[in-house]
């Protein structure tokens, strides 16, 4: 059974993922594209993908927990089911899985960027897309579903900036539950050739890139 939770501004980042200053100050040592190795099974022990945490725009308490979410789905995107439908003014996506833990991780991802986007505390990498939307949060209006297998999540907006950030947003998770880890890598390295504060999504900046439209994620 469904149970719908309304949220007044929410995200699902990504990978977003939507979403301190270890970037702030300059790109991270080591961080060069010999260590991508090092970004899948955590730096120095430090947990999984502990690299990938050290190039986000901004940290925080709950940076590493949200990361290493991320890898877990990243590394099982074969099991996800994605698809993506720009409306006039936003997006409704449907992300699910028939493996229970994979499903689970995905119900934790979104109601966890969802409260991010909410309290403003951007999580992201290396999109693009995501500084717009947090700048923007007063301006979405989000209504996430909660399915046995996943989430149904719409947002909206009636400013056509945001609309245009949130489908291109959209099209960046897919990538990356198309491609898993390669797409990951991909955006990052794009990142670190533009410098430590360039956002970009994992093929391209969103200008230059289709949003998806009922494409699948895995």
């Amino acid at each position: 059974m469904k149970h719908p939770i309304q949220i007044a501004a929410g995200i699902a980042a990504s990978l977003a993922l939507s979403l301190a200053a270890a970037t702030a100050h300059g790109q991270p040592a080591g961080m060069g594209p010999g260590n991508m190795h090092g970004m899948e099974h955590g730096a120095g022990g430090r947990g999984p993908m502990a690299g990938a945490t050290a190039m986000l725009t901004k940290q925080d308490a709950g940076s590493a927990a949200d990361m290493s979410l991320v890898h877990d789905l990243l590394m099982n995107h074969t099991r996800i089911r994605r698809t993506v439908t720009n409306l006039p003014n936003g997006i409704s996506t449907v992300t699910e899985s028939d493996d229970p833990k994979v499903a689970q991780a995905i119900k934790a991802h979104v109601a966890s960027m969802s409260q991010r986007l909410k309290d403003g505390r951007e999580f992201n990498i290396f999109s693009a897309t995501l500084p717009v939307l947090f700048e923007n949060r007063d301006q979405i209006n989000s209504v996430v579903e909660v399915t046995k297998n996943g989430s149904i999540v719409t947002r909206t907006s009636n400013d056509a900036k945001v609309v245009a950030a949130l489908q291109g947003h959209a099209a960046e998770v897919t990538e990356l539950a198309q491609e898993g880890m390669a797409a990951m890598r991909r955006g990052m390295m794009a990142r670190m050739a533009m410098g430590p504060h360039a956002g970009m999504g994992p093929g391209s900046a969103p200008e230059s890139r289709a949003p998806a439209a009922n494409g699948h994620s895995h």
